[in-house]
């Protein structure tokens, strides 16, 4: 298979599996840590051989809650779902294999607020 031809496929991948997990933690994910909490699957990275594949989720984290304590209770949540995770990619996608699943909090939200924040505390100096 071609480059071209291995990365449409693999990104088409990437989105179909994402599709999956998305439609899954919005319509059957039984886990009340899953379930009880508005969460974004912003996405995923298959490997080249279709073993692996790292999701990246976001939690909503609310303002009277400890980022730090609802970003492990979530992973702790999809890694102890990882097999109903698997089964539903199996069902939705035919593959002849399923990749193993590493889930991940994405962060680059955050670090973009934050590097918002660096931003406007700079002072502009347009005058020449």
């Amino acid at each position: 298979m071609s480059g071209k031809a291995s990365k449409h496929r693999q990104g088409r991948l990437n989105e179909e599996i994402k599709k999956s997990i998305s439609s899954l933690l919005v319509n059957g994910i039984k886990d009340p840590r899953l379930s009880g909490r508005i969460i974004t699957v912003s996405g995923v990275e298959v490997t080249r051989d279709a073993s692996y594949a790292t999701c990246y989720v976001t939690p909503l984290v609310l303002a009277d809650e400890d980022r730090d304590a609802v970003c492990k209770e979530v992973l702790a949540a999809f890694n102890s779902a990882k097999g109903v995770f698997r089964t539903q990619i199996g069902r939705d996608i035919k593959m002849r294999k399923v990749p193993e699943l590493i889930f991940k909090i994405d962060s680059s939200m955050e670090y973009g607020r934050h590097i918002d924040e660096i931003l406007d505390t700079l002072e502009y100096n347009n005058e020449e």
